[in-house]
């Protein structure tokens, strides 16, 4: 059984000044497309330890897919992908590429980016946005990937026709 987590990586959305509306559309998206999931949810501030504990925490306890949102940007306090990098074993660059490549030509500061995807152990961890428009459109843009990524991640080998 796959087990999924949102981590939403943001002071304000910590300190409960700001709703977390990406968060909660990430969830949304991944409620749809695996029904029946439940959803861990997970909110720390952009925290080099608080990211890393909880990712780690996650990773021990065997989630398949974390994905986190927020932190992926230029500013000072945009730190998740180099906390995700403290804990991944191998990098999956194609997915950052894609997410980046497929929403730029509507959203040219796409390339901006700084988010990272990649392994720990049997646990993919994926960097969406901060923002509830990017997190959804770079989500939206590789979630057909997933399934099929998952199911290697968890010893499966068949691969599917390409199209």
């Amino acid at each position: 059984m796959a087990r999924f987590a949102v981590v939403t990586v943001s002071d304000r959305s910590f300190a409960g000044t700001q709703t977390d509306t990406a968060g909660e559309a990430v969830t949304r998206i991944v409620e749809s497309h695996w029904p029946g999931e439940t959803v861990h949810r997970g909110l720390v501030p952009d925290q080099m330890e608080a990211i890393t504990t909880l990712l780690h925490e996650l990773c021990r306890q065997q989630f398949q897919l974390i994905l986190t949102v927020g932190g992926t940007g230029l500013g000072p306090r945009d730190i998740t992908p180099e906390a995700t990098r403290q804990l991944i074993d191998r990098e999956v660059p194609g997915l950052s590429e894609a997410m980046r490549a497929l929403t730029a030509p509507a959203y040219r500061f796409a390339w901006l980016s700084r988010a990272v995807a990649g392994l720990r152990g049997s646990t993919l961890i994926i960097n969406l946005p901060g923002s509830q428009r990017g997190a959804v459109e770079c989500l939206t843009a590789i979630l057909p990937l997933l399934p099929h990524a998952l199911e290697i991640i968890s010893g499966g080998s068949a691969h599917p026709a390409e199209g």
